[in-house]
């Protein structure tokens, strides 16, 4: 910073209750429910993210000269790279094998959760210069803490160029996201395929409703302990069989709607008054984001179901831009789901390291974005004209 500029303080906090709620939300805005206060302050109390999973807080906070909180950052210590589904392993390893350490490093980003969201969290009032400053403090902060690099995954396209700006690396993934084209219903939705792909998806639709299942589409008070006791089964028996790990409590979902309330979005089936599967969904200002899901038994097309038809269905009711639904699948192209590009940065101390990283994303952005092309090719929906 040039001699005689303003002095802005940056402090990193263990727990995200040292910073008012209130002055947090300022700065993250309502547009999305995941850098609330409230969703990171349930996934700490309940015990979620901490030093046992390898999700250690240090919030990070930004004042002004005058002592005015200007911004924040969810971030984190990590010991590990798991729960961030933007793979470093490679990174980590090339680092070990040169005789550095590659952890603790420093994880911007939401844990557990793919979501694309803003990571420099700005107050409206607070001027161009606080999201520049932020990404420099980060940086900074790294540096003196001496750690190997600090990582903002999942952020917005206006953050990375922010971060990049600041002299991060930027990297580029994809997801696969709906968007509602003003459709009145489903049906209208389905106008919008061509004729091969509506056919499929009312078959998947038709045998899924006739397996005697029950729909169920819950928010805010009408989701209840019972409710979660099932959804947390469920959430078990998916990570066993996938991952093998659990991050989340059990307290965490009941946290969830205690302090989310209307914005978490629960769809269930039940058999006989049984609950059997669930998806949860958290609603922000345009976008229905789908996260966790689970199921018990065997049941024809019920993920597609509950995890993507029933989500659209939620965000045409309710008037929503989109429905992003995580991470992966390519499945979901057939579904109405398109490829987007999702964005992360990462700041490097390693001149090595740095220089090799910058070369294998260039390639790695190539690649994707003929990926992208190619499967744009594969949408199911009509061609004009």
């Amino acid at each position: 910073m040039p001699d005689g500029a303003p002095e802005f303080t940056l402090t990193l906090h263990p727990k995200i209750a040292e910073i008012d709620a209130a002055d947090w939300d300022v700065c993250a805005g309502p547009d999305n429910p995941f850098v609330s206060h409230a969703f990171l302050s349930a996934l700490e109390d309940s015990g979620s993210a901490n030093a046992r999973t390898g999700w250690l807080p240090q919030h990070a906070s930004l004042r002004d000269p005058d002592g005015r909180l200007i911004a924040v950052a969810p971030m984190y210590a990590k010991s590990h790279s798991y729960g961030e589904y933007v793979f470093d392993h490679g990174w980590a390893n090339a680092l070990e094998r040169a005789g550095g350490d590659y952890y603790p490093k420093l994880q911007v980003a939401v844990p557990f959760s793919p979501v694309p969201g803003p990571r420099l969290l700005c107050r409206p009032d607070a001027g161009a210069e606080a999201a520049p400053r932020l990404a420099q403090a980060l940086a900074q902060a790294c540096r003196q803490l001496k750690l190997s690099s600090v990582h903002a995954t999942f952020c917005t396209e206006a953050d990375c160029a922010v971060l990049e700006e600041a002299g991060w690396l930027r990297r580029v993934g994809m997801q696969f996201h709906w968007e509602n084209e003003g459709y009145a219903d489903f049906e209208g939705f389905l106008g919008a395929l061509s004729s091969r792909k509506r056919k499929v998806l009312r078959r998947e639709r038709r045998d899924a409703n006739a397996a005697g299942l029950t729909f169920l589409a819950l928010s805010g008070a009408e989701i209840t302990e019972r409710h979660w006791d099932a959804f947390y089964r469920f959430y078990n028996a998916t990570v066993d069989r996938k991952w093998g790990s659990a991050y989340l409590t059990r307290r965490f979902f009941s946290l969830l709607s205690e302090r989310l309330g209307g914005k978490v979005v629960l769809m269930m089936a039940e058999k006989d008054g049984k609950p059997v599967a669930g998806a949860l969904n958290l609603a922000g200002a345009d976008t229905l984001y789908g996260r966790n899901w689970g199921c018990q038994g065997d049941w024809p097309f019920l993920h597609f179901e509950l995890c993507y038809y029933r989500a659209i269905d939620w965000a045409i009711a309710h008037g929503l831009k989109r429905v992003e639904a995580g991470a992966q699948g390519r499945h979901k192209i057939q579904r109405g789901y398109l490829p987007k590009p999702t964005y992360s940065a990462h700041w490097i101390a390693h001149t090595g390291l740095r220089r090799a990283v910058a070369d294998f994303l260039e390639h790695e952005r190539r690649e994707i974005e003929a990926e992208m092309a190619a499967l744009e090719e594969q949408s199911p929906f009509r061609e004009e004209g």
